[in-house]
């Protein structure tokens, strides 16, 4: 696979940076005077490495409005910042979009490329399209058993059944009986993988509910309809952070007792974990997800450096009580968890 290398130069100055950095964090002060200086540096949108200015494309299979996906792009675009990476954004929730739109980033030469692969059928002749170009590929989030098969660097991300067996787990320390595994995108292979994981340890009944994720009212309305006319279950697992609020909104109206439980952080999450009308939040990290993607991808640009082993790169899962909500928060604020 092809790849841009940089000068014996550019590799002198980015080693004088870091021997630097090295040498301030040996006093008292100086790692603190390292910290800030980077923070003025990424406030000021400039780059912290003098390597081309390389361009990246991200294209998920996100719908609109998805609070999850604007927090890998916060992680993306800082490590952009910081790599000097021109960074282009695209989405669509439908595979066959969702590759066009992947086959417009090879048609512009990108130096680089990342996917996820939530939908992996419909991605896997662009991804070998993209690697036939010489572009690299990185996956994240979605599609960790498709992506070194596909041709990719490595996959970033949770491993979605592994995830799915945390859940099976917490939900036996909690002594529940009888849990709904609510799923918003039909097709999507993470999400099926997390509730059967779910269901594999837990030691009660799980059911899967599927709703239509792009309309709330419906979600809403199905759980609902699901609690009212089964009393008994006492667990209700979402499978985003957006839909969570929708299902303690069902929880009220339907009158039921359930613990409400949910995949991913954002802001709301983490002060309903904190009032306790949520029990508790696996948190797979997105904002690591993007950062450790453009990062990754820059050193393989520069150092054909690949992290993994040919196995995934996990950040998650990490399951989040309302112990850890209020530490938590301030970040989730910021955007960055």
């Amino acid at each position: 696979m092809a790849r841009a290398r940089t000068g014996v130069r550019a590799l002198g100055a980015v080693l004088a940076a870091v021997l630097g950095a090295s040498l301030a964090g040996c006093s008292s002060t100086g790692g603190k005077r390292a910290e800030d200086a980077r923070k003025a540096q990424a406030a000021a949108g400039k780059a912290a490495v003098t390597t081309p200015r390389w361009t990246f494309a991200m294209v998920t299979h996100s719908g609109d409005g998805d609070t999850f996906w604007d927090i890998v792009q916060s992680g993306a675009k800082q490590a952009a910042v910081k790599d000097n990476i021109n960074f282009l954004y695209s989405h669509n929730d439908e595979g066959q979009q969702q590759a066009q739109l992947v086959q417009a980033a090879i048609d512009k030469k990108v130096d680089g490329l990342i996917v996820t692969l939530a939908k992996p059928d419909a991605m896997k002749d662009v991804v070998a399209k993209a690697e036939k170009a010489g572009i690299p590929v990185i996956t994240v989030n979605s599609g960790s058993e498709q992506s070194k098969a596909y041709g990719a660097l490595t996959h970033i991300g949770q491993d979605e059944t592994i995830a799915g067996e945390a859940v099976g787990d917490e939900l036996d320390k909690r002594g529940r009986k009888k849990a709904l595994c609510v799923l918003h995108e039909q097709g999507n292979v993470g999400h099926e993988q997390r509730c059967a994981g779910a269901k594999k340890t837990f030691g009660g009944e799980l059911q899967n509910l599927y709703v239509d994720g792009t309309n709330m009212p419906d979600v809403q309305a199905s759980i609902e309809a699901k609690l009212q006319a089964d009393h008994s279950i006492d667990a209700v697992v979402t499978l985003g952070a957006p839909f969570a609020d929708a299902a303690v909104q069902a929880k009220k109206t339907a009158e039921s007792k359930a613990e409400i439980d949910t995949f991913d952080l954002n802001p709301k999450v983490a002060t309903a974990l904190k009032a306790g009308t949520l029990g508790f939040a696996v948190d797979q990290q997105p904002y690591l997800q993007g950062y450790q993607a453009v990062d990754l991808l820059w050193l393989y640009r520069y150092n054909a450096d690949v992290l993994g082993g040919g196995r995934p790169v996990l950040t998650g899962p990490q399951i989040i009580t309302k112990t850890d909500a209020a530490e938590l928060q301030e970040y989730t604020e910021r955007g960055s968890r």
